[in-house]
């Protein structure tokens, strides 16, 4: 993933740290330090995501769904507005085959990007914990929506979406039509990245993906929550307790999503440049972390200015936290990508940055939707020295 950071990285600030269609061009700043492992093969075996922490076992299911009382922005001529949503949710047991990671196309897709060592198919087959279909857990669960980063697919984030759900949460995450670069639909058809294009090329400003991405997240409530659901076990939802986390634009789209639609009660932004500004009241007294990394990007005073602006603005519960020696993507699943296929990795390692991210993400939304005491969310911890609370 260090390619697509590095890239990302160099547009952050123009570009919602999205990834261009060059990131797969190899150039001096992409070559490993020396020492670090190369992609010079592809591994036989697929990854293995790490196991879920909480005490229960996790379903999972794909609900495909179509907004048409929308016109897709990307390509007006669509017939509506596809989305395509993964549920995760604690199981009563762990029946049911293993859930898919992602399709073969939609990893080739991805692999493309990443560079010639990486093996789409292996990718494709990346192990998960979920098992598909499992008969949920009796009780009404919170639901914590996940937006993905621009360009890439829903299944990045799976790693955090199993933890979640191993504590007692339903998590539906969303693919965006036209802004991945591989999203399978029902009956083979994969939709590609027309919005890269659109923002990398033609100068389109990002609050149009914020914007239509939090459009995205009302109509999944709806279907969801709503007086007709399209999932069968809809009574495992606790609608008065639904929180929202997105990694980079997926993570300034929480924000946005939380103006448009008072149902959200919580969000989380991981790594995001914010392309909208808050609106005077704030978020009306709603909680909200912002989690990104601890360098010349996110700390306060940052190049990003848009989280120093959003701090401001915030005004209920807030917290500012960086993860030292994290890059873009270690709040995703690619740290664990990366070391398998022996991509270069920042120095934050894959386990320790699926644990921060897992505990600190947990920690809020227990606190904010189930009302329990997290005394990590106070401040700093020597049990998580990468931890760094910033008090703009």
């Amino acid at each position: 993933m260090t390619r697509l950071t590095r890239a990302v990285a160099a547009t952050a600030l123009a570009c919602s740290l999205a990834l261009t269609a060059g990131v797969a061009t190899a150039t001096a700043a992409d070559a490993p330090a020396p020492g670090a492992r190369t992609a010079a093969a592809h591994p036989a075996r697929p990854a293995a995501l790490p196991a879920p922490t909480g005490p229960h076992a996790v379903g999972s299911t794909v609900l495909p769904l179509v907004d048409r009382s929308r016109t897709d922005p990307w390509v007006p001529t669509a017939d509506g507005r596809a989305l395509m949503v993964t549920l995760h949710y604690p199981a009563a047991r762990s029946g049911g085959g293993p859930a898919p990671y992602a399709t073969r196309e939609e990893a080739r897709l991805l692999a493309e990007q990443l560079g010639p060592g990486v093996s789409g198919d292996v990718l494709a087959r990346t192990r998960t914990h979920g098992r598909t279909d499992a008969r949920p857990a009796p009780g009404r669960h919170p639901l914590v929506v996940l937006s993905p980063g621009f360009s890439v697919s829903r299944w990045t984030l799976t790693s955090l979406a199993e933890d979640l759900a191993s504590r007692g949460y339903v998590v539906a995450s969303v693919d965006h039509a036209y802004e991945s670069f591989g999203i399978s639909l029902p009956g083979g058809r994969t939709l590609t990245c027309v919005a890269c294009e659109a923002l990398d090329e033609d100068g389109v400003h990002g609050s149009v993906v914020t914007t239509t991405r939090a459009a995205d997240v009302r109509y999944v409530l709806d279907r969801l929550v709503g007086p007709r659901s399209v999932w069968r076990h809809a009574d495992a939802i606790d609608a008065r307790r639904i929180g929202m986390a997105g990694h980079s634009i997926g993570g300034a789209s929480a924000a946005t999503a939380m103006v448009a639609d008072r149902r959200i009660d919580a969000g989380i932004n991981m790594d995001g440049a914010f392309w909208e500004e808050l609106p005077a009241e704030g978020l009306r007294g709603r909680p909200f972390l912002m989690l990104g990394t601890h360098d010349e990007t996110h700390l306060p005073g940052g190049a990003d200015t848009s989280w120093d602006r959003t701090w401001s603005a915030l005004d209920g519960w807030k917290r500012w936290i960086t993860l030292a020696g994290s890059d873009h993507f270690s709040f995703s699943d690619g740290p664990v990508l990366s070391r398998h296929f022996g991509l270069p990795e920042p120095e934050l390692s894959a386990d320790r940055a699926v644990a921060l991210t897992r505990t600190y993400v947990s920690a809020f939304f227990d606190r904010h939707l189930r009302g329990l005491p997290r005394p990590v969310l106070d401040g700093p911890s020597a049990a998580n020295p990468e931890a760094h609370f910033q008090n703009p």
